[in-house]
């Protein structure tokens, strides 16, 4: 039997019929997929905290977020997972937040916290280095031992780094760094626990380090001469360096008040 063709119009309409009932469809599913998700059925209805959670705790957590999570949508497939992330990292102490959903309706939070090893500024200021140089705001436990970094704060990073490496250093003369400052001249000073300072100059983080080896290295010769407590140190000398004892200086005492190099 042959066919006849349908006339242009006619297919046209049907085109458009069912491209029709192709938009109908999709909105229809939209529409469920919206109740579904918005359904207090799918409700989020627990937050499971864990990681680490040396200086918080799941249930102090849950009661400072517990106001501004109320103003997230709680939809299983709706709340924002982004917003419930920076309100956990912007608790004081929390490095990073990690949020998954878990189905039907919990969230798992898992976080990552800040590890103190310094203050940022004088002891107590408010703000404390991590290990990783990052620089936030929190208030130790016990800060006794913490040392202090003073300088430009996007230099922490590198003051950690210099502060550990000359630590270990002094540490063979049985010398404790508790304070490390970068001032606005790019000049580098350290203090001992006794408040002996050692003025270390400018330079590269390896140049300051050579400096410091020159003198933990020929200290020790000096002390049999001068058996009197350390009170400072200058390396800014390019082969020698000024050094003060209780009661013995080698800096001259001329009106012009310059230090003779020690070799």
């Amino acid at each position: 039997m042959d066919r006849t063709e349908l006339p242009l119009d006619v297919r046209l309409m049907n085109l458009v019929t069912h491209g029709l009932v192709a938009v109908f469809v999709l909105l229809c599913l939209g529409a469920l997929a919206t109740w579904v998700a918005r359904n207090p059925a799918w409700a989020v209805r627990r937050i499971v905290v864990q990681g680490d959670l040396t200086h918080q705790n799941a249930v102090g957590l849950r009661a400072q977020l517990a106001a501004p999570l109320r103003k997230v949508p709680t939809g299983f497939m709706t709340m924002d997972l982004q917003q419930v992330r920076q309100m956990f990292e912007a608790v004081p102490w929390v490095r990073h937040a990690k949020v998954q959903r878990e189905f039907p309706n919990r969230l798992r939070v898992t976080l990552e916290e800040h590890k103190a090893v310094a203050w940022w500024g004088e002891a107590g200021s408010g703000q404390l280095v991590s290990d990783r140089g990052e620089v936030f705001e929190a208030s130790p436990d016990d800060s006794d031992d913490l040392p202090e970094l003073v300088g430009p704060i996007e230099q922490a990073p590198q003051m950690w780094g210099l502060f550990q490496t000359l630590s270990t250093e002094l540490e063979r003369l049985d010398l404790t760094l508790v304070r490390l400052e970068l001032n606005e001249r790019g000049s580098w000073r350290a203090v001992l626990d006794n408040d002996a300072h050692i003025e270390l100059g400018r330079g590269t983080p390896e140049d300051l380090l050579e400096r410091t080896r020159r003198f933990t290295t020929t200290i020790s010769q000096l002390s049999q001469r001068y058996p009197g407590d350390l009170q400072s140190v200058d390396l800014r000398y390019p082969n020698g360096y000024a050094l003060r004892v209780q009661g013995v200086t080698t800096v001259s005492e001329d009106t012009s008040k310059k230090p003779t190099q020690t070799r």
